[in-house]
């Protein structure tokens, strides 16, 4: 398999076990519906958790959490709707971002909780 969806895999596994750990119940992992796809949906207290988990093994260009452009929110946010109506929920969602740095093996983890709104 392609090493970057390797290290994908190996980055949302630890975002799991780190949303695990802070109390947060994982509901999807790889959740779609046609094009809309979210990495992790979660639950914490109130809130319906869209985590988007960027994973690199480097920050020379960016650190990982940049690579969520603008567009790439938009499609969050659509996808996130998708979700919402397609399971009837009535909860409010909020956005996170997990940003992991893998260098030598040894994991950073940067979660960034309401790391953006969804735009009108």
């Amino acid at each position: 398999m392609a090493e970057h969806i390797d290290l994908g895999r190996k980055g949302e596994q630890l975002a799991v076990d780190f949303l695990q750990k802070k109390g947060y119940q994982i509901i999807e992992r790889n959740w779609r519906l046609g094009k809309n796809e979210i990495d992790i949906i979660a639950r914490d207290g109130k809130f319906i958790v869209v985590v988007e988990v960027k994973t690199r093994t480097s920050n020379q260009l960016m650190e990982p959490e940049v690579a969520v452009t603008r567009d790439k929110q938009k499609i969050l946010v659509r996808a996130a709707n998708a979700y919402v109506r397609y399971n009837h929920i009535d909860s409010e969602v909020r956005f996170d971002i997990i940003s992991i740095l893998i260098v030598k093996d040894v994991p950073k983890i940067n979660h960034i909780p309401d790391a953006f709104y969804p735009m009108v």
